[in-house]
């Protein structure tokens, strides 16, 4: 039998920036490390969903379900 997790995550990936702005894989690479970098946050922390909402002034709302379905 197969039950479906929750897709429930904090972290944002090249792949999603994709998705909600429609900018290609490199340029949403670029855009995480610019944030990241204003943030002062290292090349091996995360990105979370609330601080790309925060930096692009996106709400999470309209982010939430094209993310997560």
């Amino acid at each position: 039998m197969y039950m479906k997790k929750d897709m429930n995550r904090i972290c944002i990936y090249p792949k999603d920036i994709q998705l909600i702005t429609g900018k290609s894989y490199s340029q949403s690479n670029r855009l995480i490390k610019k944030i990241k970098k204003e943030l002062n946050k290292g090349d091996d922390q995360f990105l979370t969903i609330d601080e790309f909402c925060t930096y692009t002034g996106i709400k999470y709302d309209q982010v939430s379900h094209l993310i997560f379905g």
